[in-house]
């Protein structure tokens, strides 16, 4: 019960406090604050009532079909009640231009950010594949028959010098050649004293016709002295390296007693002073690629080790099934560090466009036949707009039409944005049609025209 008398007392003490400040009978200032604010809300409903009466509706629109539209308040194809745009939200705005409010946009999160000109580097980043310098390739053979006696190389990878001896070979054709080599040289020796200039010619040309068969076999200058000195004929004789290198292939698992037949390849030698990394680049990337284009090469086992290259060559076609381009690379090879099969990192700095109006790619819609790109024109007003693109790089994109200096572009929630364009666009177009459809025709046209 005491509850009860509370309530109502404190009740009657709201109604009276409320009414004694609205009437203020004393005409206190410091009341009238008061009054104004508990009388606020009630006028900005009425004013608010007040202006929605006097917008004017321009159709009626179904909520979940904006493409629907009706003159009158109705139903919708999906039984709901169709709401009113008026005629202040629909004003005539550009071309792929729409209206949106403020609050929408702050939940879309819509950023946008103002362009200017830059320079856009072009980097082409891939991998490769290091391999022997072709240039540098020899290989060992013997241009004649014989056999492997005694072997001196016998596994891949070995390090061998030029002038190294390989193996020894007996070689019948070799011993036979030596004897005659010999005897022509001592018949020269006898014939320089004689009387007769011709004899003494034609002796000094069977000398130099041997000594030169033996020079064609790759025996080389110092065994030929080594021959004239001793005055004997050697059974077997030394097979050497012709370059510095590596063993990198070698005939069977092993040589010694081998019959081998002239022209057959025994070793293969690299020198490992220069070595070409072989890179891959795709279609879009080969117009940047030319002739001495510097590479950075980073290989993995050496992290932060960088190495400079050039490219030495462009194939003249792809691959059918990757549809890329192999480049060549030749890179020095300073302690022989690198070898063939490694795997590569290739940078390659290319070219830039340089003081060129860019947008970054995520402003970029890309349709497949057209490229729009939104603007923000402020206040809540965006437009799309169809811009020509130029090169790539670094996460911009060139644009050479359609955009100006300072334009402000969405970078982000544009894709909701371009298609709510494109719905105003196709509700403008209805009502255009509706419109021209109504259009009593002209009075003044002859007869068979208004038919």
């Amino acid at each position: 019960m005491k509850k009860a008398v509370f309530f109502v007392i404190a009740f009657a003490f709201g109604i009276g406090f409320t009414v004694f400040v609205l009437a203020n009978p004393f005409g206190w200032s410091w009341l009238s604050p008061l009054g104004t604010s508990l009388l606020g809300g009630r006028r900005s409903i009425k004013k608010k009532k007040a202006s929605e009466r006097e917008r004017k509706v321009k159709y009626w629109q179904a909520p979940m079909d904006p493409t629907f539209i009706a003159d009158e308040p109705g139903k919708s194809p999906m039984g709901m009640d169709l709401i009113p745009v008026y005629e202040d939200e629909a004003d005539d705005l550009p071309e792929g231009a729409i209206r949106i409010d403020p609050v929408f946009v702050q939940n879309i999160g819509v950023q946008s950010l103002e362009i200017e000109r830059v320079d856009i580097p072009f980097t082409i980043r891939t991998v490769g594949t290091l391999t022997y310098d072709d240039k540098q390739l020899a290989w060992v053979n013997t241009k004649y028959d014989g056999w492997v006696e005694t072997v001196y190389v016998n596994y891949i990878g070995e390090p061998v010098e030029k002038g190294q001896k390989l193996f020894e070979i007996y070689s019948p054709q070799l011993v036979t050649t030596q004897k005659e080599y010999l005897q022509a040289l001592q018949y020269a020796r006898r014939m320089e004293s004689a009387d007769y200039p011709d004899i003494t010619a034609r002796a000094k040309s069977l000398v130099a016709s041997a000594r030169e068969r033996l020079s064609y076999w790759d025996i080389t200058d110092e065994q030929i002295a080594e021959l004239e000195k001793s005055g004997e004929i050697e059974r077997t004789l030394s097979v050497v390296s012709p370059v510095d290198g590596i063993v990198v292939e070698k005939m069977d698992g092993a040589l010694q007693g081998m019959f081998v037949k002239a022209g057959m390849n025994l070793y293969k030698f690299a020198n490992l002073s220069t070595i070409w990394v072989d890179v891959e680049i795709f279609e879009n990337q080969v117009p940047w690629m030319q002739l001495g284009q510097q590479a950075l090469i980073e290989l993995p086992y050496e992290p932060g080790k960088k190495y400079v290259g050039r490219v030495r060559y462009l194939y003249p076609f792809f691959n059918k099934k990757t549809r890329t381009m192999k480049v060549s690379i030749e890179l020095q090879n300073p302690g022989q560090k690198l070898r063939a099969n490694m795997y590569a990192n290739v940078v390659f700095e290319v070219p830039s466009a340089r003081n060129v109006l860019a947008v970054p790619e995520e402003a970029v819609i890309h349709s497949g036949r057209r490229n729009v790109v939104v603007l923000d024109r402020g206040n809540g007003t965006f437009q799309a707009v169809e811009v020509t693109l130029g090169v790539n790089g670094s996460g911009l994109w060139e644009v050479k039409e359609g955009l100006e200096d300072g334009a402000v572009v969405v970078v982000s929630a544009q894709f909701l944005i371009d298609s709510e364009s494109n719905l105003q666009e196709a509700i403008r177009k209805i009502i255009s049609n509706k419109d021209s459809s109504e259009e009593p025709p002209d009075a003044s046209a002859p007869e068979h025209q208004r038919d």
